[in-house]
């Protein structure tokens, strides 16, 4: 078996979303973009008219009640790197994937609880003075993920 494939894998997830919509679009570019799981923290999923892919079937999705639920259930050795507009982040451009990570992103209206920005073990951020939309956020890191790959 390919060393590089068992060494590497990442999720991608959202705290308390907002808008259901966004779920669908995201998980969509999860799907397209080799993600190995999703999940939500607060709201839960429902099928959406944008998860024309069904994607809850095609990849394992979790949902956590509480930050604290999910932070306990995170894979051993996985880092947690949460996409925030914080004056701690790194920007995306400079930013190294680890190999094996969670990516955790916040609600559209009011981004990463507190604890969550604490238990990061990293935040990254985008050149942009004004948040991005959730999904499109998500899906820009994926992509940059895609074709910075990742280092050990």
């Amino acid at each position: 078996m390919n060393d590089n494939f068992t060494n590497e894998y990442f999720g991608i997830g959202i705290q308390n979303g907002k808008t259901p919509e966004n779920l669908g679009v995201l998980w969509r570019s999860a799907q397209n973009l080799g993600a190995s799981f999703i999940f939500t923290i607060g709201n839960r999923y429902a099928k959406q008219s944008c998860d024309t892919h069904d994607v809850v079937k095609a990849l394992p999705y979790f949902h956590y009640e509480t930050f604290e639920d999910f932070y306990k259930n995170l894979p051993k050795g996985a880092r947690l790197v949460g996409v925030e507009l914080d004056e701690t982040a790194e920007n995306l451009e400079t930013f190294h994937h680890p190999r094996r990570c969670v990516y955790l992103l916040g609600a559209e209206d009011h981004g990463m609880s507190k604890k969550a920005i604490e238990k990061c073990h990293s935040l990254v951020k985008f050149k942009s003075e004004k948040s991005l939309n959730v999904a499109v956020a998500g899906s820009i890191v994926l992509y940059d993920r895609g074709i910075n790959k990742p280092r050990s």
